[in-house]
């Protein structure tokens, strides 16, 4: 089991080294667990569980997850739990430390491209995800981080390991990365904007370490519909997995959770993984969860060339302190979306893809290789929360801090937050209708291999409102036109990034 650190000094897991350094993503092995096993109860009776440790007992879906040796097993019908292990890149911060800081007092909308690709400040003056509930099934997320304090609901964020802790990370951010994404306070000036800041958000971790098994995953996706969650984030996930009776069993749990999440009004949004496969094309094995029924599959875009001379932000910064402001700079930001290498809703390079296999696009973060060493290129990934780890002479507590990610698993939650978006201005909406809606009012790139149904598009998605005599099938005009209220001015096609 992992261990925490005693000191760190760099950005964890901000999936890019700076000036020039390597990109890298988040990368996951998954193996058979020795004494774990998915137990359908339809197989055993009462006093069968009498000869085992019962992990989880999930009578919703008729699943038990169960800690046994093989002996005990024998005459039932199971699956072994499979572990995932998730190596997140752990990266030294090598840009100058005094401008670093000085970054990030600043404002940090400007650096969000995802979020001004999107206009979220806009569709905020139409809801920002008010009534709705979101659960992030993950590493945990950091309760003292400023921008989450005001939507995190610590009564019912829940820790599905048996390491003993609570819903807070154990050393991971990638959580707290997902949920800020989503939920982020836009009203501090100081840090980053979330885009459904007003929902109510649950964080479920199933991470201790590096480590999560499918049996605590699933065990959050049914927690999640019992506590009436409008969607469930799960920016995780295994492949390959082979597609053999071996994993028959497990598949079939995860398809049960699904679908009593789904009659149970909770939206599944999942990372299509970050192996540049094609899963449409793949052989005799499958990706988990987002290749399950009832699950949004999600692959990630992101611009190239976001901010490189970094000459847009000290214009800015300069206008901000003449005029009072940064929204008097708002035009400089589209301005710098304008003179993009490549587009915000460009395939990333790692991106999983398949046109059977991914739902929609989303913003997740792009990378160059080749980009010049005096490059800001982790501009182009996505910005969010984050925390740091303290001086040996704080003992190690975490620290506030925003960085840098990229990844599927950062596309994911800007849908699952939209979908709340959705939610919020059509309350009576099923799992469903939400899901089509989000599909219809996707932006046509004419490219379902990377983009399924197109790519996330959020202002289109929350002001077309689901008719009730189309009973979920958001299509017909709500495809590629939008209705706002206001000028158009910034809405420039640009689109996702995951």
């Amino acid at each position: 089991m992992s261990q925490k650190p005693t000191r760190r000094s760099f950005l964890k897991g901000a999936g890019v080294a700076l000036a020039g350094l390597t990109m890298t993503v988040p990368t996951v092995s998954a193996s058979s667990s020795e004494d774990r096993y998915i137990l359908d109860l339809r197989s055993v009776s009462e006093s069968d569980l009498g000869d085992v440790e019962v992990v989880h007992r999930l009578d919703q879906i008729d699943i038990a997850v169960v800690r046994a040796d093989d002996a005990k097993m024998s005459g039932t019908r199971y699956s072994k739990d499979v572990e995932m292990t998730v190596t997140f890149p752990e990266v030294e911060h090598h840009g100058d430390e005094h401008d670093r800081h000085k970054r990030m007092s600043d404002p940090l909308y400007r650096l969000q491209w995802d979020k001004q690709a999107q206009d979220v400040p806009r569709v905020h003056r139409r809801t920002r995800g008010e009534g709705t509930r979101v659960s992030v099934i993950d590493s945990g997320a950091f309760e003292d981080h400023p921008d989450l304090q005001h939507a995190l609901n610590t009564d019912l964020s829940k820790n599905f390991t048996d390491d003993g802790g609570d819903f807070n990370p154990v050393e991971s951010d990638h959580g707290t990365h997902c949920s800020g994404i989503i939920a982020a306070d836009g009203s501090n000036e100081d840090g980053v904007i979330g885009t459904a800041p007003d929902t109510d958000l649950v964080a479920l971790r199933v991470f201790t370490g590096p480590f999560a098994t499918f049996g605590d995953i699933v065990a959050a996706m049914v927690y999640s519909a019992d506590i009436e969650s409008d969607v469930a984030n799960m920016s995780l996930g295994a492949y390959p997995l082979p597609n053999d009776s071996d994993t028959a069993l497990l598949q079939e749990t995860i398809e049960r959770a699904s679908g009593y999440a789904n009659e149970n009004g909770t939206l599944l949004v999942a990372a299509a993984g970050n192996d540049s496969a094609n899963l449409d094309a793949d052989g005799d094995v499958i990706s988990l969860p987002n290749e399950a029924d009832n699950v949004m599959s999600i692959s990630a875009t992101g611009p190239i060339g976001f901010l490189w001379d970094d000459e847009q932000r000290k214009e800015n910064h300069e206008e901000k302190r003449g005029h009072g402001g940064w929204h008097h700079g708002r035009h400089h930001y589209w301005r710098a979306l304008h003179h993009l290498r490549k587009p915000t809703y460009e395939p990333a390079f790692y991106t999983n893809y398949g046109a059977e296999a991914i739902d929609i696009s989303a913003p997740g973060g792009n990378f160059d290789q080749d980009a010049p060493e005096d490059a800001n290129a982790q501009y182009d990934l996505v910005l969010s929360t984050v925390f740091e780890w303290g001086d040996e002479d704080d003992d190690a507590d975490m620290v506030p801090a925003y960085g840098w990610k990229g990844g599927t698993s950062m596309a994911s939650p800007q849908v699952a937050a939209v979908a709340a978006l959705v939610k919020s201005v059509n309350p009576d909406a099923t799992p469903g209708e939400v899901r089509e809606h989000l599909e219809a009012t996707a932006r046509d790139l004419d490219d379902p291999t990377y983009h399924g149904e197109g790519h996330l598009d959020t202002k289109h998605a929350v002001w077309r409102r689901i008719r009730d005599h189309d009973h979920g099938h958001g299509h017909g005009d709500d495809h590629g036109h939008g209705h706002d209220d206001d000028d158009h001015d910034g809405d420039h096609g640009h689109g996702h990034n995951d």
